[in-house]
């Protein structure tokens, strides 16, 4: 019995060093890969159409973007994203990026924000909106996070995204937490990033837009979010709608002081 008991211990030992380096090698090939792929991350492309357009005359009053206030003053870009999610006064809303984008489109350029609203994900002008987003987001890449948080509805909005990251539905009672409100968590051979954490925050929330290798797609934060929706068993949340805010304020407001990676590179 003794020498049994000591073979199975062996073989247990054996086995969980086996795993843990089966599951450290898998992180680190999945880390490797990102790094090869970085060099030549297909957003760079997505970044120039989104430059263009911004200086592009475009939609029925044929004018360009030059105008738009992302929060830092009209055509000033730099430094937005890091700032977005933020309360503007002349929606009287909090509005993330591509809801501020979709209102110049709408104000400056005469487009129809309803129908795009209305567009599925990822196609018509939504496209646009992301290739802006991901031109936007570049502009700020290696700042840090500070979403503002002095008026009434950017806190009211960071209170409401902390309840819809904990809330629990549909049918697998599932909620943004049960994958991402813990360290060392995996799907599959993915990483979760802690999104309760600054840094784990600053790499979920911070690197998107991003282009998905698994897909060929560029991913907004929007179109990120009903993913993780589409995986709890969710409906999908609409185009600009506070749900998608309220969990950027979130998520940003979490990962301040955490420099900003986007446009990244994702499975």
């Amino acid at each position: 019995m003794k020498r049994l008991s000591v073979s199975l211990t062996s073989v247990a030992m054996v086995f969980a060093a086996t795993t843990a380096w089966a599951q450290k090698s898998a992180s680190d090939g999945i880390a490797e890969y990102r790094a090869m792929l970085q060099d030549g991350n297909p957003a760079d492309l997505f970044e120039a159409k989104g430059e263009d357009l911004w200086k592009q005359a475009r939609g029925p009053k044929k004018t360009t973007l030059a105008q738009c206030d992302l929060g830092k003053g009209p055509g000033q870009v730099k430094g937005a994203w890091v700032e977005l999610p933020r309360y503007f006064p002349d929606t009287q809303k909090v509005q993330d990026l591509e809801s501020r984008l979709l209102t110049c489109m709408e104000t400056l350029q005469g487009f129809d924000a309803q129908e795009i609203r209305n567009t599925p994900y990822g196609k018509g002008e939504q496209t646009t909106i992301t290739a802006l987003a991901t031109w936007v987001a570049a502009e700020s890449k290696g700042l840090r996070f500070n979403l503002p948080q002095a008026h009434a509805e950017e806190k009211r909005m960071f209170e409401l995204g902390k309840k819809l990251f904990y809330f629990r539905s549909g049918t697998h009672d599932f909620a943004c937490a049960t994958c991402h409100s813990q360290d060392g968590k995996r799907i599959r051979l993915q990483d979760l990033p802690n999104l309760t954490t600054a840094a784990g925050a600053g790499m979920g929330f911070g690197a998107w837009p991003a282009y998905r290798v698994s897909n060929g797609q560029m991913w907004s934060i929007q179109l990120r979010l009903n993913d993780c929706y589409r995986q709890q068993r969710f409906p999908y949340a609409v185009f600009g709608s506070d749900v998608s805010t309220a969990l950027g304020v979130y998520l940003g407001v979490t990962a301040k002081g955490v420099e900003t990676i986007a446009p990244a590179i994702r499975r």
